[in-house]
């Protein structure tokens, strides 16, 4: 279980060139590039994601070539060429042209692999000055991407080769006061990510810094016992301390929903390891010492006790309690119930069932978890990537003890989150650490240490039937699932209560039935991924719906239009949203092009002779935004300088979704300023109001409400300063003066003469909002989410029926988001959701105890990845701003459902076992074939 690989080897001088410069490194010669150029040289901007060459996070060039530099030896650089992120400014025009066209395109998301794209891109760009998409796609090949989806990456790389790119976005100063909204903005923060100078969890190192490692459980669920620490320590030269569970000095146990926080720092000694992985205690020193240290001799013997691996083994009679307090295993359940199901399913035209499972799904987030933590008096700080640094805060607060105004937690950028940074990782260890200690205290996970110890998406095993009337009308759906949660609570509860919500997808379900529970089990937690179990449902929902459309001879997309909400049909929990909702515009979006690719799979299929099948799927989705029926509120701070300028406190993370950029042109459109005016105070817990968790597609749609309303106020409080009542009048931000025009009128306000106030502005406003909501009742009635999101899905593929390969050869998604504030980060949002959503259908599959690492475990890379068509449906809801609704978790619900049922119109074969594996594939076309022939010898 160790972060990095003991080594004791000789040190020596070694000579190379990095950027130009001529460089002198003291290092043993097997040091591993990467780790000198980061933390010898300082040169940060190249990226670790895995040190294994999976991910090329770290892509430099070693003598003009692409290498990935975690794969390179000290040794083998001696008196050769480096060139990083920071030094291809040396090589414009190619550079210069390359970073605008990742700017407009919108082709850096999170930005963690954003420095090794570029870097071969470069490489491309001066062997090859005119390549095609397919030279791109190879070229970049060896970089995977999380957030993307690759497309707009590979469009800004042919941009870049052409001399005069075309305009894709729009630069702040060009846009006009009052109009960003709906405008192209290129992303305010993406400079950094594009010159390789913004900060991660990994890149900052405080002076005198001690260094941690994580003593984990190898097995499922195990006994122990530690031998001697203080022996340990004292044979070790530069170990400061170990910690345990013993010196947790407040309460030890914390989780994300406080209610049911379950989850100790480190496992205690008393007790036993609930989950491989699972730490037991920390090892805290010198950062050389640590990182030759051995953990194999660490004092501590294991007892391995037989595990709950599985739904089933948990669910057995006897089965051993994972947590006392909770019966049967069962962590919680949710429960939506309309109607009378069963009544109406016996009475329907038709009714068709299906039982299907998905596993485990790692969230490989180019960036692994990173940070450190130091003591300030009576405060710790603790700087890492995360989602939700208020959260934290509370529960690190608790486990030391303290106040919570005593914890400032500051977040760095984060490389891609899709909600495993919701939870906490390395700052509990680091707090305690440095607390104890008084010292600054660092930590960075491997990639196997991230995957073994952070959450994953939920398994699921879900039965459903559904009716509908000859003539194609649902009358009933009936759907149980039970999910995996692993050992801890996680957001177990949220995927139980948002998924009965959402099961009868964004339809017409007069009779409806939805149960659900969360298991616990001996595996790591399962969490939140990108959208809270609502994917895992929609795979179930959206075939079975295709299996009672073609079962009533109707086609499958019309069957949807014809079910579809309205903005005054109820939800399953009796929800009448009277507006916006956009889901039947979205389907109709999609008829025309629907029917070309239908008649043309047909056509195809009719034809070939070889073993290429062609299909098209079509699926829906609906998403609440926002948390489930709770107090979900966002509080944005935006004050007005001396100098006029306008600072905007946001403590919504922007964990590449754009959030940074979106929430300042809604404050900006709100008090009618130009974005440019803005300085942006992002999260830090010390200086930013709370704007909760960057999660359930709130970040938009709450907290975008928040700085518009703030927007808003603060303009009525300039047009005071001038004694000014007119809405209409103009305001000037100029260089410590505000110019109002009235008409004819003008009046100046000079802002040097003004006091300040608390906070240090010449006016301060705060805003919060709130969406509203109730609380479910016991049948889950009630409004659980102010405003839905929309969207629909066509996937068509090519299905190699001998070998079971499955390659998608586009995606057309259309998403009803209400208000597009920004295009380009919404189509970014749609591509990157695309890709995991195939990821998810076809590839990934994360299984405890093996597979930790993205060599055996699969992402899809660029050359997976199709042509996206994205529609852009505005049916705005009055109660988002400018009528928005979020993007991030709906882009990814439809594409799994999509081609799955387009799996099944190239095959015939329905695919109840996820991911659509070619072994899985190829197993159900052999039964499908077996079954038709004893069928024909049957009759």
């Amino acid at each position: 279980m160790a972060t990095i690989a003991p080594t004791s080897e000789t040190k020596c001088l070694l000579k190379f060139v990095v950027n130009d410069r001529e460089v002198s490194v003291a290092s043993p010669a097997s040091q591993r590039l990467s780790r000198a150029l980061r933390e010898q040289l300082g040169l940060t901007g190249t990226k670790v994601g895995c040190d294994a060459g999976d991910c090329g996070a770290c892509t430099v060039l070693l003598d003009g070539e692409p290498v990935c530099a975690c794969l390179v030896a000290l040794g083998q650089v001696e008196n050769r060429a480096i060139t990083t992120i920071e030094g291809l400014k040396s090589r414009p025009p190619l550079f210069d042209r390359l970073q605008r066209a990742f700017l407009r395109h919108g082709a850096a998301q999170c930005g963690a692999c954003t420095p090794g794209v570029l870097v071969s891109a470069t490489a491309l760009l001066e062997r090859n000055s005119s390549p095609s998409e397919t030279d791109v796609m190879d070229a970049l090949g060896g970089v995977l991407c999380r957030c993307t989806g690759y497309r707009k990456i590979i469009s800004a790389v042919l941009d870049a080769a052409v001399l005069n790119p075309r305009t894709t976005s729009a630069e702040t100063s060009c846009l006009a006061v009052g109009a960003t909204v709906g405008q192209r903005v290129v992303r305010l923060d993406g400079k950094g990510k594009v010159e390789g100078t913004e900060i991660y969890g990994a890149d900052e190192i405080p002076v005198e810094t001690l260094a941690l490692r994580v003593i984990r459980c190898p097995y499922h669920r195990a006994r122990f016992r530690f031998g001697e620490l203080k022996p340990f320590i004292a044979a070790h030269p530069g170990v400061e301390a170990v910690l345990t569970s013993k010196n947790v000095p407040g309460e030890d146990c914390y989780g994300v929903i406080p209610s049911f926080a379950d989850q100790p720092v480190f496992a205690h000694e008393e007790g036993e390891a609930r989950f491989r992985g699972e730490a037991i205690a920390a090892i805290v020193g010198q950062p050389e010492a640590i990182e030759n240290l051995d953990p194999a001799i660490f004092p501590v013997s294991w007892e391995e006790l037989p595990p709950l691996r599985t739904i089933d083994e948990a669910l057995a009679p006897g089965a051993t309690l994972i947590h006392p307090n909770r019966a049967g295993n069962v962590l919680t359940s949710g429960r939506v119930v309309r109607g009378d199901v069963e009544e109406a399913l016996a009475e329907a035209d038709e009714v068709v069932e299906g039982e299907f499972e998905t596993g485990f799904v790692e969230h490989a987030c180019i960036e692994p978890e990173a940070g450190f933590a130091r003591r300030v008096g009576d405060q710790i700080e603790i700087q890492a990537c995360t989602q939700s640094p208020y959260v934290d805060r509370g529960d690190i607060a608790k486990l030391l003890g303290i106040p919570a105004e005593k914890v400032r937690v500051i977040p760095t950028a984060v490389g891609g989150g899709f909600g495993t940074k919701l939870d906490l990782s390395v700052q509990p260890f680091l707090a305690l650490a440095a607390w104890r200690l008084w010292r600054p205290v660092r930590m960075v996970y491997s990639r196997i240490e991230s995957m073994i110890s952070t959450t994953k998406r939920h398994p699921a095993r879900m039965r459903c039937r559904a009716g509908a009337t000859k003539d194609g009308k649902l009358v009933a759906l009936d759907f149980t699932a039970d999910f995996n949660t692993g050992a801890y609570s996680s957001w177990g509860p949220t995927v139980a209560a948002r998924v009965p919500v959402h099961a009868s997808g964004p339809y017409l379900v007069p009779h409806y039935r939805a149960v659900t529970r969360a298991i616990h089990t001996n595996i790591v937690p399962a969490g939140a991924f990108r959208g809270f179990g609502v994917p895992q449902m929609a795979i179930a929902q959206e075939q079975l719906y295709d299996d009672l459309a073609i079962r009533l001879g109707i086609d499958p997309l019309e069957f949807r239009i014809l079910n579809a909400l309205g903005n005054h049909t109820p939800t399953v929990t009796g929800q009448i949203m009277g507006e916006g909702v956009g889901i039947r515009t979205c389907f109709e979006a999609l008829r025309g092009k629907w029917n070309a690719a239908r008649t043309e799979a047909v056509e195809f299929n009719a034809k070939t002779k070889g073993p290429i099948r062609r299909g098209v799927g079509i699926a829906g989705m609906w998403y609440g935004c926002g948390n489930t029926s709770l107090p979900n509120p966002s509080t944005v701070r935006v004050g007005l300088k001396r100098n006029g300028r306008i600072a905007l406190h946001q403590g919504a993370v922007d964990i590449g979704q754009g959030s940074n950029t979106v929430v300042t042109q809604i404050c900006a459109d709100g008090l009618r300023a130009p974005v440019d005016c803005f300085d942006l105070i992002s999260a830090d817990t010390s200086i930013t109001p709370d704007c909760g968790k960057t999660s359930a597609s709130r970040q938009t749609f709450v907290t975008g409400k928040a700085a518009y309303l703030a927007g808003k106020e603060l303009r009525r409080s300039i047009l005071r300063l001038a004694n000014s009542c007119d809405e209409d009048a103009v305001i000037a931000f100029g260089e410590s003066t505000l110019t109002i025009r009235e008409g004819e009128k003008q009046h100046e306000v000079f802002l040097q003469d003004l006091a300040l106030d608390k906070q240090g502005y010449v006016l301060t406003i705060e805003q919060t909002f709130d969406p509203p909501t109730s609380r479910l009742d016991q049948n889950g009635q009630g409004i659980p989410y102010a405003v839905y999101g929309f969207g629909a899905h066509m996937a068509e593929i090519a299905v190699d029926i001998e070998l079971g390969t499955v390659r998608v050869l586009k995606v057309v998604a259309a998403h009803d988001v209400g208000r597009a504030i920004n295009p380009t980060l919404i189509e970014g949002q749609i591509e990157g959701g695309v890709a995991q959503g195939l990821g998810m259908a076809l590839m990934e599959e994360f299984f405890p105890g093996k597979g930790e690492n993205l060599h055996d475990y699969l992402i899809p890379s660029a050359g997976d990845v199709p042509p996206v068509e994205s529609i852009l449906i505005e049916d705005p809801s009055s109660i988002g701003p400018f009528g928005a609704k979020g993007i991030g978790e709906q882009a990814v619900i439809p594409t799994a459902p999509a081609i799955l049922n387009a799996i099944h119109h190239a095959t015939g074969v329905r695919m109840r076992r996820i991911p659509a594996t070619p072994d899985r594939i190829r197993e159900a076309i052999l039964a499908s074939i077996s079954s038709d022939e004893t069928g024909a010898t049957r009759a």
